[in-house]
């Protein structure tokens, strides 16, 4: 690849990716400033911090390779290698930690139930940790989750409901788990018994309270990760495009930095 090619098709490159960071930067400082619930005030900060890095690292490959500043190209190639090392690292890390768990098939019913034990040990050391579940389960509350699953299901009977296909979180965190054997009298008010449940604790926890109903079980954990799984392995694919981006555009970096020792020796 010739020395004006390389470099004019760096700088282009990188002049495209500065562009896309502007949009990104601007809805991170919007929304850290009209935020109102914890899950978008949990956003702004990682938004804010991709948007800016993105820029000074465009920025950076743009002006050396344009202006053939060969120690900006130098710091430019480091980094996006160090950004490669990572996705791989990071992507590989994902397959193991969402390899494991899956909804358990209940005989009549059309949904999957969910348990905390049968994903990774990762998994459940982060929902487990008192802080990190008290923002997921104002996310979801605020989300109105199982306000939306109650609207939706309140009209029906028993045995419709029980054909219903759920999804993980509206299984774990909407309704008692099917090893209380509550009596159903709608889909988030259901009778309890009078027995004492050791096999399942989210028994005891379970309240017909809206604000409350299960969203401190460990089934709505286990929901929530399986969620999460199916969130990570499309959020992998794309992952793994970036990947093959990225080192198509550090070959050609590598190119223009060849190059410009090439011509200046």
């Amino acid at each position: 690849m010739s020395f004006r090619l390389s470099n004019n098709l760096l700088g282009i490159l990188n002049f495209v990716t500065f562009l896309l960071s502007i949009p990104i930067l601007v809805a991170g400082i919007w929304l850290s400033r009209k935020a109102i619930t914890e899950c978008e005030r949990f956003l702004d900060k990682p938004i804010i911090i991709v948007g800016v890095f993105l820029m000074v690292v465009s920025l950076a490959g743009f002006v050396g390779a344009c202006c053939h500043v060969k120690w900006l190209l130098w710091l430019y190639l480091v980094v996006m290698f160090i950004l490669i090392v990572l996705g791989i690292a990071g992507t590989i890390f994902a397959i193991v930690v969402t390899n494991k768990g899956a909804g358990r098939v209940l005989s009549g019913k059309g949904y999957k139930e969910y348990r905390l034990g049968d994903y990774s040990n990762w998994l459940q050391k982060r929902v487990s940790d008192e802080n990190n579940w008290f923002k997921i389960k104002s996310c979801l509350v605020d989300s109105k989750v199982c306000s939306d699953f109650h609207n939706q299901h309140m009209n029906e009977s028993v045995t419709e409901f029980y054909k219903v296909h759920l999804s993980a979180i509206q299984s774990g965190c909407c309704k008692p788990s099917n090893d209380c054997q509550f009596t159903f009298l709608g889909p988030t008010n259901w009778t309890k018994g009078n027995g004492v449940f050791i096999n399942n604790t989210d028994c005891n926890t379970w309240s017909n309270d809206l604000g409350t109903l299960c969203f401190d079980c460990q089934a709505c954990k286990a929901g929530f990760i399986d969620n999460l799984r199916s969130s990570w392995k499309k959020v992998m694919v794309v992952n793994i495009i970036f990947l093959v981006c990225l080192i198509i555009v550090y070959s050609v970096g590598c190119c223009a930095f060849s190059n410009s020792r090439k011509s200046k020796s």
